[in-house]
């Protein structure tokens, strides 16, 4: 061997692996580290692309477990309308590692949340998960009831599962700038008001979203030595952005920093592993295929794809048969089961960020498109 390169199997060469297929027979992406069969004790939370992760799961029958699922009275629409049964608890949306910091913290350790409320016509909505409660909470009382059942759940999640799946999706946040603490969207937009004494815009930089990464991971262990934590990266532009740049600048700022974090964490240790959802759905090999008109949406073949990979790469990991297909839903069911898929269309996604778009300029009152 007169060099490295000699011996490289085909799919670390371009032409071989990428530009000599069709963009749908590419594969091989992912070189999973830990197992994840049938019976593996499964979690997800994070952006929006994360609620398509659970419903492929069910869908095929594996775990996946929710820990907060609702009263049993409630009809799907009305759970999807709550969210219940989007993640594993009820927390909405978890955009940015530190609102992962955030959330772990208030569960797993003796850190009291922020007894701050929003208000909207006399009603009551959580800053840290305001579209959880449509038309807000009768009071505050019943808003913090409320919350402490969502970090029990979350509490009882890192403690029961096998694998937290980990969507990250946005570097921009805003904070509250006495307390440091990071609210799930804009105050005024969802409820409360804006104050810009008392509310700051932050966009994370590379060594704050690992500090927090790490440290979240950190929580993770310490209640459950033997989970693994897999990381993903929301495909999804930006609705907007806060930071003086073109949202699509700002959109290939943020995703490729989470990018890098992801590759970092998984490289650190043996427990964190990274899914490349992300390149499949963003990367010019396939040409944009996955996206809707829109170029922000992606379309239900996109999330197929993307699942279909991450079955075969698992099977061909650890020498099993990959599922096929999705097979009928299961009967609604707590923790212990897999509970029956909601989301149906891409439309269906509940998505705080996604507000964002009514203060669009062609939104407005009085503008025409």
């Amino acid at each position: 061997m007169s060099h490295p390169y000699e011996t490289l199997p085909e799919d670390r060469f371009w032409r071989s692996a990428v530009a000599g297929r069709d963009a749908l027979e590419i594969a091989g992406l992912w070189k999973p580290k830990f197992r994840i069969k049938r019976r593996t004790r499964i979690v997800t939370a994070g952006s929006c692309f994360a609620q398509h992760f659970s419903k492929a799961l069910v869908a095929r029958r594996y775990r996946w477990l929710d820990f907060e699922p609702g009263p049993s009275v409630l009809t799907p629409e009305q759970r999807r309308d709550y969210h219940y049964g989007t993640f594993s608890f009820r927390t909405g949306n978890i955009y940015t590692p530190r609102m992962l910091h955030q959330w772990l913290r208030w569960a797993l350790t003796d850190t009291p949340p922020p007894e701050e409320v929003w208000e909207r016509d006399g009603r009551f909505y959580d800053p840290f998960r305001p579209g959880v409660e449509p038309g807000g909470f009768a009071s505050p009382d019943e808003l913090f009831a409320s919350r402490r059942d969502t970090l029990a759940a979350i509490a009882a999640a890192v403690r029961g599962a096998q694998v937290f799946v980990f969507t990250m999706g946005l570097t921009e946040a805003w904070q509250n700038r006495e307390s440091g603490v990071e609210y799930a969207v804009c105050p005024g937009t969802v409820a409360g008001r804006f104050d810009p004494g008392a509310h700051g815009f932050v966009n994370h930089g590379f060594a704050a979203l690992m500090a927090d990464m790490k440290a979240a991971l950190r929580l993770m262990l310490a209640a459950n030595r033997t989970l693994g934590l897999l990381l993903t990266v929301s495909p999804v532009p930006l609705t907007a952005t806060a930071s003086g740049n073109h949202v699509l600048t700002a959109t290939s700022h943020s995703k490729s920093l989470l990018r890098a974090v992801a590759s970092e964490m998984m490289q650190a240790g043996p427990r964190v592993d990274y899914f490349p959802s992300y390149e499949i759905i963003t990367h010019p090999a396939y040409g944009g295929r996955f996206f809707a008109p829109n170029l922000r949406s992606v379309l239900p073949e996109g999330v197929d794809h993307v699942m279909t990979q991450f079955f075969r790469d698992q099977a061909a990991a650890f020498g099993e048969e990959a599922p096929a297909a999705p097979v009928p839903p299961p009967s609604p069911a707590t923790a212990d089961e897999a509970p029956e898929p909601e989301l149906t269309e891409a439309e269906e996604l509940r998505c705080e960020e996604e507000i964002l778009a009514a203060f669009a300029p062609d939104a407005r009152p009085g503008i025409m498109p």
